[in-house]
């Protein structure tokens, strides 16, 4: 409540009364938005939309968040005058609507009398699709000008939420970009690195774990600050396909969301066809490419009972005109096996140009057919919220989930408390013991009780995934997932949970609501002197890693040092430290550590931080973008090095430790990708300078500088870099390491996973591994799978996690498991003086799998 009163304020500070003139884009930005050649920034697209608010009183901008590189995100609320004046009360009556399974029918009808339909459209996340962005200044120009009479009557019954850019860092990016080659024959060539921060296009895969400061923006949104009943996320697709995606989705479905939300949505994009086609936009396809059984698609605010959708738009090369040919155009099944005209595609474009101009026209349609639905059906919308919560809060009676308080990382119980509150769900915790269906649970456990209007959410994120299989024909091909099909909480941070169903469960008196932020930090300040922090937790590593940042002293303990502190545990002396810096170590703490009364009288060892080079392409490479976030959020300095340098480094001299994460070995050794399907090498559509690999030279150097003690880690595609025949020199003499990727083999006889967590065994008492459980889930999503060999001369190797023996799906989907049974997913190797750690999954998978971090943060104090 408090972060949306402090909201409204900022809001109610942007309401001065309407004086400048209303501007038309064009004459703004001295150029027509949607011109060949032309685009804004982000800078100039909120200056545009910031006079707009000054110009009309049926439109006002208020700040909600700001982006990881420091830019504001906003919403442009766009309606009538009389509802924005009155848009606090009407906030109040979306927050009752969607959280108030108690309302009386008379209470329900009065508040939808009063209501408003609430529309959030949320554009260009992914800042290459930058036609939605491009068309916020025209949509709004149409909305607030009052020229056309039914826009000024649909804005009677609608509030339209216009997020004008959810990538503002990344959309300045591109447009730098391109303005830079605009002119030249690389206009439109895609941008180098990442457009974000860290994440780049992977930001819609963010909606879960909340790591982004953007994403946060948008979810608190839907959970916390502004409950819309309807949202739309604006995306772009490819140039040779359909023109533009509306809903209903493809098969298969998210199963815990309520029938209701599917058949609205449906709804909704008949609705944007008919229009859409009406005005003579072709090639408009529904039921066509995109599930909605992942959370990608929709920022899970379906599985908050919103109605949820996306559109894609195929693209241009940004604002650089295409030709497309008849005979270029194509589908690939799911819901379209052919381009002709069908239901699915009733009026197929026939081809040629394609302009940004186009996207805009389509864009501007398909925005007005939501507002124009949401009118017509306003009080419709506004009872289904609420008829929507109490159907959820009524399924959920009688089931929790319960997190015990005794986990092997308390750490990791906090940090998903508290990002299930970031979600707006509603825990308590036990204050006594409780026995429920024969198992104790202690004081400090952890409720999630079922009968919530988020039910869905909470069931979604909480069970682990069963992956709805469904076929084109009984008995038939089955439709395979768009994305990864495990997603569960507890599997993914390593955290014990159970599901209680039981009507006679009382808690009553024994419970207390949690609140935000929740820690398990019982003592501060200079109580905490010399203490030891178990290598289970992973907030460990982030305290000890910030304490060797800051000089403070730091040490591994060589041997157990209690039954919660086994070998590998920090030891740190903060009784010399200052207090500034003291607090700095503790404020990384959300547990208690163990507090000593002097030194432990067990063996240890000084931990020195390595110096640290993370090999990330120029090939948009999310997931070293992902591993430079988590690298920043557990206080590790790193350097970034791009593959063509790397002949010209001594990597020796320069660093400690080097990291390769999941990326096609081509792209490393030639800046070309090679395509699994078809085994050939292409040439991505980068300026030349950015697709330049590390040639052999550069894979000698790595050679090098393991032989000389350096330690690499690598896992996914990257590994192909260490298989084969492999020398330090040009002529120098030759070995291969004792380990093969079997994983083509294996796919060749039917291996599928395409997002799966899978049980696995791992290694007990290896340095890799301290502070693990013996069988933890991984997230494994078809990558290298490892077969070793006999060690000769100066090599050694050790299994470090292998696939376990039968039961292998813990959640998701896979075929052919069978053919990973005791198979390796991760190896240590020792080549001369120094080690390689091979992984054949991600060990940092977007930031979500923290039962598998302690694998990289203890590889990296190997050296």
């Amino acid at each position: 409540m408090k972060r949306f009163l402090t909201l409204m304020a900022a809001l109610l500070l942007a309401l001065p009364a309407a004086s400048a003139e209303l501007a038309e884009p064009g004459d703004f930005f001295g150029f027509d938005p949607g011109t060949d050649g032309r685009m804004f920034d982000y800078q100039e697209l909120i200056e545009y939309l910031q006079q707009v608010d000054q110009a009309s009183a049926r439109m006002k901008i208020v700040k909600i968040g700001e982006s990881p590189m420091g830019r504001g995100i906003y919403i442009a609320f766009i309606s009538s005058g009389e509802n924005l004046n009155r848009l606090d009360e009407l906030v109040r009556i979306n927050r009752e609507l969607a959280l108030r399974h108690d309302l009386t029918a008379s209470q329900r009808q009065e508040m939808v009398d009063r209501g408003k339909v609430f529309f959030v459209a949320t554009l260009s996340m992914h800042s290459s699709e930058v036609g939605p962005s491009q068309a916020a200044p025209d949509i709004a120009y149409e909305l607030v000008s009052g020229d056309n009479d039914s826009i000024n009557s649909w804005l009677e019954d609608v509030v339209y939420m216009m997020v004008p850019c959810h990538n503002p860092d990344g959309m300045n990016m591109v447009v730098e970009h391109y303005r830079k080659y605009a002119g030249t024959k690389y206009e439109g060539s895609r941008m180098p690195g990442l457009y974000h921060k860290y994440v780049g296009h992977d930001n819609n895969r963010d909606f879960l774990a909340l790591t982004q400061s953007d994403t946060r923006a948008i979810s608190y949104i839907f959970s916390r600050d502004w409950f819309p009943q309807v949202m739309v996320e604006k995306h772009q697709m490819g140039s040779s396909g359909v023109r533009y995606f509306v809903p209903p989705n493809h098969d298969p479905i998210a199963v815990n969301v309520d029938a209701g939300i599917w058949n609205w949505s449906g709804v909704f994009g008949a609705n944007m066809m008919k229009d859409m086609t009406e005005e003579g936009l072709a090639g408009v396809s529904k039921h066509y490419l995109f599930d909605d059984y992942w959370p990608g698609s929709t920022e899970t605010c379906i599985w908050k009972n919103v109605i949820g959708f996306l559109t894609e738009c195929a693209s241009a090369q940004y604002a650089k005109p295409v030709y497309v040919e008849p005979g270029e155009l194509g589908v690939i099944g799911k819901g379209l096996s052919e381009y002709e005209k069908s239901i699915n595609m009733p009026m197929p474009w026939k081809g040629g140009w394609w302009r940004l101009s186009d996207i805009l026209d389509y864009e501007m349609v398909s925005t007005l057919a939501v507002i124009k639905t949401c009118s017509l059906h306003r009080e419709d919308i506004l009872n289904f919220r609420n008829e929507l919560c109490s159907r959820e809060v009524e399924k959920g009676k009688g089931s929790y989930f319960i997190l015990p308080a005794r986990q092997h990382d308390s750490s990791a119980l906090v940090g998903l408390v508290n990002l299930m509150l970031d979600h707006g769900v509603k825990l308590w915790r036990l204050e006594e013991e409780t026995v429920l269906e024969e198992k104790v649970y202690g004081e400090g456990s952890v409720v999630i009780p079922l009968a919530q209007p988020f039910r869905p959410f909470i069931r979604e994120v909480m069970e682990r995934q069963d992956y709805p299989e469904r076929h084109y024909t009984p008995g038939g091909e089955l439709i395979k997932p768009y994305e990864v099909t495990s997603w569960s909480f507890p599997l993914c941070r390593g955290v014990r949970c159970h599901e209680v169903k039981s009507s006679s469960a009382r808690f009553e008196g024994r419970i207390s609501e949690i609140s935000a932020p929740f820690t398990l930090l019982e003592r501060e300040g200079a109580g905490l002197s010399r203490i030891i922090l178990p290598a289970s937790h992973n907030g460990s590593y982030r305290a000890a890693f910030r304490a060797a940042e800051l000089g403070i002293g730091l040490w591994r303990l060589d041997e157990p040092f209690s039954s919660s502190a086994g070998r590998g545990s920090f030891y740190l002396d903060l009784s010399r430290a200052g207090t500034e810096e003291r607090n700095a170590v503790i404020s990384e703490l959300n547990f208690t550590p163990l507090v000593l009364d002097g030194e432990p009288e067990v063996s240890r060892s000084s931990v020195k931080m390595p110096r640290v080079g993370l090999v990330e392409t120029w090939f948009h490479d999310m997931d070293a973008g992902w591993t430079r976030y988590v690298l920043d959020s557990y206080n590790i300095p790193f350097r970034i090095i791009r593959p063509a340098d790397i002949p010209d480094i001594d990597l020796t001299d320069d660093f400690d430790v080097l990291i390769l994460a999941d990326r096609n070995s081509s792209v490393f050794m030639n800046g070309r990708y090679k395509g699994r399907r078809y085994g050939r090498e292409y040439l991505p559509g980068y300026p030349p300078k950015y697709v330049k690999g590390m040639g052999k030279e550069g894979q000698r150097g790595l050679v090098r500088f393991i032989e000389e003690g350096g330690t690499v880690i690598s896992w996914g595609g990257s590994t192909g870099l260490f298989a084969g025949i492999l020398s330090a020199e040009e002529d120098g003499e030759e070995f291969q390491l004792p380990f093969r990727d079997i994983s083509e083999d294996l796919r060749k006889e039917g291996l599928y996973f395409p997002g799966t967590t899978v049980r696995s065994i791992i290694r007990e008492d290896h340095p890799v591994t301290f502070g693990m459980e013996n069988e933890i889930g991984i997230l494994y999503s078809g990558g290298p799978v490892f077969s070793t060999s006999i060690p000769r001369f100066d090599m050694d190797r050790k299994v470090l996690v292998s696939f376990a023996s039968g039961d292998l799906v813990m959640s998701g989907y896979g075929e052919k498991s069978e053919l990973l049974e005791k198979k390796s997913a991760g190896i240590w190797i020792r080549k001369g003086e120094g080690q390689l750690v091979l992984f054949g999954f991600r060990p940092q998978f977007r930031a979500q799998t923290g039962v598998t971090y302690k694998l990289l943060f203890n590889s990296l104090l190997l050296h």
